[in-house]
């Protein structure tokens, strides 16, 4: 099998360039076509140009949100997945409740729900535990306003994705067959190493796809925290075009540089994909 892959990876890369962009698919074919003639459009057109100028330096806000977002609710998804295939009821139940709530609840209102009413609760919390050392003068006061907008962004992110990408790693954890972890004992593991060494390698390689997927919606979605006044991309074109009313070039844009994080990004997850089942194989 091994020789298998090897021989097509070389016949892949014996390939001539015409005709690897010839096999691609017609609709990405008719997508670089129109991401080309848009790039030539800006090029030539004064206005688009600084529409471009001025929104394409929220990149940097929406993908530095995305990406610790991401990553931190993977953590805590992986956390509360585990939890809500735990063997203890009260545990299990606990995380099925946090799941459920959070699922149910729209992500642009988590969103003001963390920003407007549970930063302001946390730092109250925070300031109550340090009352003692507050009035000692060892700390000083926290104030709701030293949490800003950008953080309170990417927890409300964090939280709201968390529950998704939890019911995708339980999912992948009980798709393992149950021998494995059986196996495991069988050899003096316990549950926890077998649970480590064992069975969540294997799931988080079968789960790999879905979470690129949900990264892609992460991306989508944290075009919400424009909402608070994070400097991305879609707050940056609503400030020029609401200052400009040039709102058909704005948001032309707009949709452009989120079109090509959010294709490349589903390319990326397809190849994964593939070479995925070609391993299973």
């Amino acid at each position: 099998m091994t020789s298998y892959l090897a021989r097509r990876e070389r016949e892949s890369h014996a390939i001539p360039f015409a005709e690897r962009i010839f096999r691609l698919p017609f609709w990405l074919l008719f997508a670089i076509l129109l991401a080309i003639v848009f790039l030539w459009i800006v090029a030539n057109d004064g206005d688009y140009r600084i529409v471009f100028a001025a929104t394409v330096r929220g990149m940097t806000t929406t993908v530095y949100v995305s990406v610790i977002a991401y990553t931190l609710a993977s953590l805590l998804g992986l956390l509360m997945g585990l939890l809500r295939i735990s063997r203890n009821r009260l545990v299990r139940e606990g995380a099925t409740f946090y799941i459920e709530i959070v699922r149910g609840i729209p992500m642009l209102v988590v969103l003001y729900y963390i920003a407007f009413v549970g930063a302001p609760a946390a730092v109250a919390g925070l300031n109550w535990l340090g009352r003692p050392l507050i009035a000692a003068g060892v700390i000083e006061e926290l104030s709701v306003r030293q949490l800003n907008f950008t953080v309170r962004a990417i927890l409300a992110l964090t939280i709201g994705y968390s529950a998704f990408i939890a019911e995708i790693f339980r999912a992948g954890i009980e798709s393992i067959d149950r021998g494995q972890m059986e196996a495991a004992l069988a050899l003096g593991m316990s549950h926890r190493q077998g649970m480590r060494r064992i069975v969540l390698p294997q799931a988080i390689r079968n789960v790999l796809p879905p979470l690129g997927n949900e990264f892609v919606a992460m991306l989508k979605d944290s075009a919400l925290v424009s909402v608070l006044g994070v400097q991305d991309i879609t707050q940056l074109g609503k400030v020029y075009s609401a200052s400009t009313f040039k709102f058909f070039e704005t948001y032309n844009v707009v949709a452009f540089l989120y079109l090509v994080m959010t294709v490349g990004l589903s390319l990326m997850v397809g190849v994964l994909e593939r070479r995925l089942s070609q391993h299973k194989r």
